[in-house]
């Protein structure tokens, strides 16, 4: 079966806000008998006891969902393997409602708009304001690009790399990696955001840039992702989000999200029916990992522009109870490598960062 298939079928039955992701580099297809659907997913190698992680859920009719899941299932089983769907949205539930098969765990939540109503929150809440005017006294200015244009860019690189460099943690792949403009781009929105410096000829620079990915089923759009320059003016990402739902809205759009925030305050009664020993992990992760994944701030940043709901976001798992050789799967199918490796190069970072820090620190006085 090829990408061009894929494709096809996510564009006709795709409702999961991450459906398009299924088309990123990384991905493996998998497809039932007769071909009327499609899941994304990996096989993470040497994870404890072996299981496929899928992105979302399968793409297919809703009224062949239940049987893709039994197939799919099936299907890893002839491997000794289980399935984990990550980032799975409310749909699937329906699938598992009975309980005897599969394990629910929340993940988090997920902010959404409708981009139809973004001008009048821009118009009530003045800290918006204030961020847009802040990027665009700057000389920053949002324009929609050619996804293809983009790709091949040598600013847009330069902006992307330098935004992967800066980062706490190592570059991540699955549902994370950030190289989404080498993934299918015919039904993407790219926007680009540009800064001229006063009085200089040269052509303005790249300090941002933002991919939308369509839900089409939803008759929307996640913000697969949002990306800024360590040197882009404040501001940069708010106006990127504003160009994107006013962009968004004449096309029609009812629905767009910015994506999962893991552990999300606005999941807690969700979380708290975890299992004990998962809601210990996930308790001891937002407490201690701000260093590489700012739970708070990106909650926050994500609640100061007033979404209209929350919705909750699952991991499922085809076994009586989510185990841990589970989430050490899901953590490999994000991880290049061992996720105790990946934790090291972070950690790693981190004590260089801080060196860093105490140095520039120790100049300045």
């Amino acid at each position: 079966m090829s990408m061009q298939l894929a494709r096809e079928l996510v564009m006709r039955h795709g409702w999961n806000s991450t459906v398009y992701q299924i088309l990123n580099p990384g991905f493996e297809h998998w497809w039932p008998v007769g071909g009327q659907g499609v899941v994304g997913f990996v096989r993470p190698k040497n994870a404890l006891g072996g299981a496929w992680v899928a992105a979302g859920a399968p793409v297919c009719e809703r009224r062949l969902l239940t049987g893709m899941v039994r197939e799919f299932e099936d299907a890893a089983a002839e491997e000794s393997r289980r399935v984990c769907y990550f980032c799975a949205g409310s749909r699937m539930l329906e699938v598992v409602e009975d309980g005897s098969r599969h394990a629910v765990v929340g993940i988090g939540a997920q902010p959404v708009w409708d981009p139809r109503e973004w001008p009048e929150i821009v118009q009530t809440k003045s800290g918006v304001r204030a961020q847009l005017n802040r990027a665009r006294n700057k000389g920053v200015r949002v324009s929609r690009w050619s996804p293809k244009i983009a790709r091949e860019d040598v600013d847009v690189r330069r902006c992307l790399k330098s935004w992967i460099d800066s980062r706490p943690m190592p570059a991540l792949r699955f549902m994370v990696d950030p190289h989404v403009l080498e993934g299918v781009l015919e039904d993407r929105v790219v926007l680009v955001a540009q800064r001229q410096s006063e009085g200089a000829e040269h052509e303005p620079e790249v300090v941002g840039f933002l991919v939308a990915s369509p839900v089409p089923q939803r008759n929307g759009y996640l913000v697969e992702q949002i990306v800024r320059a360590p040197w882009a003016p404040n501001g940069t990402a708010e106006l990127l989000i504003d160009a994107a739902m006013r962009e968004l809205a004449d096309r029609g759009s009812t629905y767009v999200t910015l994506g999962l925030v893991a552990l999300a305050e606005r999941a807690r009664e969700l979380i708290a029916e975890n299992p004990l020993w998962l809601r210990v992990l996930m308790g001891w992760a937002r407490a201690h990992g701000r260093r590489f994944y700012h739970f708070d701030g990106l909650e926050a940043f994500r609640a100061k522009l007033q979404p209209m709901m929350w919705e909750p976001v699952y991991a499922i798992a085809n076994e009586p109870r989510f185990s841990m050789r589970t989430l050490y799967a899901v953590a490999q199918a994000f991880c290049v490598g061992s996720p105790l490796n990946t934790l090291g190069v972070a950690l790693g970072r981190a004590i260089r960062q801080e060196g860093a820090w105490a140095r520039d620190l120790m100049k300045r006085r």
